[in-house]
């Protein structure tokens, strides 16, 4: 369970499988190749899960499901502000 940092609430995180694939489209609609990324060292398997946890405690996963709907399969979409992962993505992006 997350707690909700603007009040004392406390909400389960979201499912674990769903989150996964989540991360994986933002990867894919960003021009990142997650497994390529850790062929080369660049992503370890503590950082994908880390990312992928982080996804799971957001609060923006309509919208974030809403955005991926909307980006085009070519792959060159900057991760939005409002993605939890945004800056680790950014850094794999650039890698």
């Amino acid at each position: 369970m997350t707690r909700d940092a603007g009040s004392v609430a406390w909400r389960p995180l979201g499912d674990a499988t769903e989150h996964y694939w989540l991360v994986q489209r933002m990867a894919k609609a960003c021009d990142i190749d997650p497994a390529a990324a850790a062929a080369r060292g660049d992503l370890s398997a503590e950082c994908w899960a880390d990312m992928v946890n982080t996804c799971r405690s957001c609060d923006w996963f309509e919208g974030c499901q809403r955005w991926l709907d909307r980006q085009d399969s070519e792959g060159d979409a900057t991760p939005p502000v409002a993605c939890i992962n945004a800056e680790r993505l950014r850094a794999l992006a650039e890698r």
